[in-house]
């Protein structure tokens, strides 16, 4: 019998990474995930924004980030306007404070034409864990330490497997889909 898990992991750490994807992704309403790719220099290194502030969300279209040390505002502020997040911050002197505006439905169908990207990069990343795994299954058939009929049966259950995860990436691209098309 063949052991899946390894290969498994990696499936489940492909999902993992597509919902991260997603989390940066906005859809018109204040998240902040949105803030955790972006990072400023503090003390010599480049650290998210999230573990030099505080983040919160008063409304659904407003972060107000709260640097722990005021000599950070300004290097917050130059990070998220470099960023690809569209988004203006207003400094006040104490916080910054970022509203997101109203998707349009251009700016909306662009960001799922980006999740379908994401989800097609993620199902790529699925079938090389397949193939990978059909390698290993080869191998093992090839040493003669698994039968013809062995070997069969693996294959199916990693297509099965490969199924699954496939699944699982199409149905999170679609609840990432219907959020943004909301209005």
């Amino acid at each position: 019998m063949v052991d899946f898990k390894d290969y498994t992991r990696k499936m489940e750490r492909t999902l993992e990474v597509l919902q991260e994807e997603f989390g940066a992704v906005r859809a018109g309403r204040a998240n902040a995930r949105v803030l955790d790719r972006i990072s400023v220099e503090y003390y010599g290194s480049e650290t998210p924004i999230a573990q030099v502030a505080s983040i919160s969300s008063p409304d659904p279209r407003t972060l107000v980030i709260q640097p722990w040390d005021g000599s950070l505002l300004k290097a917050i502020e130059k990070a998220i306007q470099v960023s690809d997040l569209g988004i203006n911050p207003q400094n006040d002197g104490r916080i910054i404070r970022l509203s997101f505006p109203m998707l349009t439905e251009e700016r909306r169908k662009e960001l799922t034409r980006q999740v379908k990207k994401y989800g097609e990069d993620g199902k790529v990343a699925i079938r090389n864990v397949r193939r990978d795994a059909m390698d290993y299954i080869k191998a093992l058939k090839k040493k003669s330490e698994i039968t013809e009929d062995d070997q069969k049966k693996a294959e199916k259950d990693l297509q099965d497997l490969t199924d699954k995860y496939i699944k699982k990436v199409d149905a999170a691209c679609a609840v990432k889909e219907k959020e943004l098309m909301e209005l």
